[in-house]
């Protein structure tokens, strides 16, 4: 069942809940009121004939029908007084004659209660009786009411409540049904989406509008959409780098493979190149497979770290890579928070392509500073860097990218300055 279906069923029956909750109380409402009304009238009849037979004389005819002419009887109310010579009766016109069917009158004459409920052919017949004594003669006087024409006008109420009750669900199935159409519409929409998305595709977002709970899930769905199209991005270019960087040494090991002799010098020096390429195949994998993770949350676990240890560290390692005259510029003070090991790994880095653009002998100078941002930089003395546009994509190699992409893990940036042909200086920024 659709959702839109499930919300207006879901809405409709706690309507017709209510509504019919609202009926059945007004209906035993309205019955009570009546009943109560019937009561009190009929009391009140009982007692003013016994009254009147008190206090008037003459024949018991002349006192029951002196008083039934002060009497105004309702639309269903019947009065009778039964004489020992007869009935007499006061009644509506429309009135169901009740003083022709003497056994209904005799039964309630007989009736050993002072009131109750008898059946006739105009429905049930609610009485009430009082005995009384005019002129030295017995008189029972009967008053009633006719139920099914007293509880009319309430069953005629109840027929219009229920009436406005149908066509109210009416009316409100149909603006449910519209109104869950128009909070659905972004749900539709996402679904839409969903089915439209391939691996191929994923540009396709949805248009939020407003600030309720389903633009809250179309936001969220495009947040999703976003991640998905970086995570594909990404699988894309590491496979294109796989590709393109891991081409070369398998030609290589291949072609030295294929032309191989029966020399066994010639295979020694064979087995020393393929094992080269197959250690820089190795260090590849391993450069390809940290760019992958620069993205994942886990990529950085930074800790509180003393910048002058952590300078005095990295000066260290520098000096081993190899025979350059190494010079400590200058050492940051205080502490930050960073993770030390890619710090260091984004440093080395640097210094390992200052090494490969200088001769032996040639000034490196590396140092660290605290201005606002924590830098470490990188200064050679070689040729210079003559167009930096593309310096950081992995075309010119997989080095100076994941120097970038550790300096942007740490919501900090990479900065170059150079003069060609005076040297160049590579910078790693990071908040403190």
């Amino acid at each position: 069942m659709p959702a839109r279906v499930k919300i207006m069923c879901w809405l409709l029956g706690l309507m017709a809940l209510v509504l019919a909750t609202v009926v059945v109380v007004v209906w035993r409402l309205l019955l009570v009121e009546v009943d109560d009304r019937v009561n009190r009238a009929l009391e009140q009849e009982t007692n003013e004939f016994s009254t009147y037979a008190e206090t008037h004389s003459g024949t018991a005819r002349s006192v029951t029908e002196a008083h039934l002419k002060l009497q105004y009887p309702d639309e269903f109310e019947l009065h009778l007084a039964v004489l020992p010579d007869g009935v007499v009766v006061q009644r509506a016109d429309h009135t169901h004659p009740l003083d022709h069917d003497r056994s209904v009158v005799n039964a309630i004459v007989a009736a050993p209660r002072s009131w109750g409920v008898a059946a006739t052919a105009a429905g049930p017949f609610r009485w009430a009786k009082v005995h009384a004594t005019a002129g030295g003669t017995d008189v029972w006087f009967v008053t009633g009411y006719f139920e099914d024409g007293v509880t009319g006008p309430v069953d005629s109420t109840v027929r219009v409540l229920v009436v406005v009750s149908l066509i109210g669900l009416l009316i409100a199935a149909l603006i449910a049904w519209l109104v869950a159409g128009v909070i659905l519409a972004p749900v539709r929409a996402v679904r839409q989406a969903a089915e439209q998305i391939t691996e191929d595709d994923l540009t396709r977002r949805i248009t939020v509008s407003g600030r309720d709970d389903v633009a809250a899930l179309a936001s969220q769905f495009n947040a999703m959409l976003d991640r998905l199209e970086q995570a594909f991005r990404e699988q894309r270019e590491f496979l294109d780098d796989a590709s393109h960087e891991l081409r070369t040494p398998i030609t290589i090991v291949r072609g030295h493979l294929e032309l191989l002799g029966d020399d066994p010098f010639e295979r020694a020096e064979v087995v020393r190149l393929c094992t080269d390429e197959l250690d820089r195949m190795a260090r590849l994998v391993e450069d390809l497979l940290l760019l992958a993770k620069a993205q994942r949350p886990d990529f950085l676990r930074p800790v509180p770290v003393s910048l002058p240890e952590l300078t005095s560290d990295i000066d260290a390692k520098l000096r081993a890579l190899g025979d350059r005259r190494w010079v400590l510029d200058s050492i940051a003070e205080g502490e930050a928070v960073l993770d030390p090991q890619r710090i260091t790994q984004a440093v080395v880095q640097l210094a390992s392509n200052a090494l490969r653009y200088t001769s032996a002998g040639a000034e490196i100078r590396f140092g660290s500073a605290v201005d606002g941002v924590v830098s470490f930089w990188v200064a050679d003395s070689g040729s210079g860097v003559r167009d930096s546009s593309r310096l950081f994509s992995r075309a010119t190699g997989l080095g100076l990218p994941i120097v970038k992409a550790i300096a942007e893990a740490h919501n900090g940036r990479v900065r170059v300055a150079s003069v060609p042909g005076e040297g160049a200086t590579f910078t790693v920024e990071v908040p403190r």
